[in-house]
């Protein structure tokens, strides 16, 4: 089912990378999503929101121009069922897989609900430590785009913030590492410290990936934990 005014094919994405479960499909002007915080129950959920979403837009697998999914940094269980459904999906019906970071699918989300144009992520790592993120709107394509580089670091290490600059944070690492994060980063005009990623923000970044060819065959698809030491 091709978008028949843009003609870009639909595109499936799929993220267990923390406690929620979500996944969406955008097939021309239309989207449908699925989204539960469902702790150590992905492998359960995953596969029927998939066809739950693709039913309700009325795509098949077939049609699908590529698979997105959160390829991390996050829990490693759940960034391995990810990468397992994106990979059998993509094997299946020979799609290419675009993956993308966590932490630039929670700023995607950042702009897409509070209109934020400057986002510092910090998800909760464990051991003492947080995946950090910084990202800024492109506005000629309403992206949110890295700033820096993806790292995990004790919260005392992250970056401090800019005199006078405005921006917001979101992330389970603002939840749990408050006062640290914020005595380097004081004053964010809106924290968001419960976010969690959701597969509706993986579609546009997906999308101009695929249309510059920005993908990977199926075997290619592996994850990204940002450090060696992996979390549950």
């Amino acid at each position: 089912m091709a978008d028949s005014g843009t003609r870009r094919p639909p595109v499936l994405a799929v993220d267990t990378a923390t406690d929620a479960c979500s996944v969406a499909a955008g097939a021309g002007g239309a989207e449908a999503w699925r989204h539960a915080v469902a702790p150590r129950g992905h492998a359960a959920r995953v596969l029927a929101m998939i066809d739950e979403v693709l039913a309700e837009l009325g795509v098949q697998v077939a049609d699908l121009g590529g698979v997105a999914w959160c390829h991390g940094p996050g829990a490693f269980t759940g960034v391995r069922i990810a990468a397992g459904v994106a990979q059998g999906i993509a094997w299946a019906h020979r799609l290419p897989v675009i993956g993308v970071s966590t932490l630039a699918v929670l700023a995607q989300g950042a702009h897409r609900r509070f209109g934020a144009t400057r986002v510092r992520v910090a998800m909760d790592a464990r051991m003492g430590e947080v995946y950090w993120g910084e990202y800024a709107l492109e506005e000629a394509s309403a992206l949110m785009r890295a700033t820096a580089a993806d790292r995990v670091c004790r919260p005392e290490a992250v970056p401090e913030a800019g005199a006078g600059e405005a921006w917001g944070g979101v992330g389970t690492g603002w939840g749990a590492y408050g006062e640290i994060l914020a005595a380097r980063c004081p004053g964010p005009e809106r924290l968001d410290p419960e976010a969690l990623p959701d597969a509706r923000d993986l579609i546009p970044l997906a999308r101009e990936r695929l249309e510059r060819g920005d993908v990977v065959a199926a075997r290619d698809a592996v994850p990204v934990y940002l450090r060696d030491r992996v979390t549950g």
